[in-house]
């Protein structure tokens, strides 16, 4: 019978670790790059939003604004810098608004 450890450890541990161990960290990523373009841009700007998808270091959004297109391509590298922030690291480098 295996001995039981009676070390605590925290669920974001752990979680991470689960992660690790299953390769899960790209889908987890999608998930949280998604959740960050939420909360990041709020709702007049997720309402016009289609997708958002992470394909390497290149984030892609597809809006449904021609004008909310072009009026966040001024603000690009500003998004790249507040979705890194919020993510925790330097998952995007380039972003593509479709």
């Amino acid at each position: 019978m295996a001995k039981r450890q009676n070390e605590f450890h925290s669920i974001q541990d752990l979680m991470k670790d689960v992660i690790k161990e299953n390769n899960l960290s790209k889908g987890m990523q999608k998930i949280s790059v998604e959740e960050a373009w939420i909360k990041l841009m709020g709702s007049g700007v997720v309402s016009y939003t289609d997708k958002v998808e992470l394909n390497g270091k290149t984030l892609i959004v597809r809006l449904k604004s021609s004008v909310l297109r072009e009026e966040l391509s001024y603000g690009k590298d500003k998004i790249i810098k507040m979705m890194n922030e919020e993510l925790g690291e330097s998952l995007i480098s380039k972003i593509m608004l479709t």
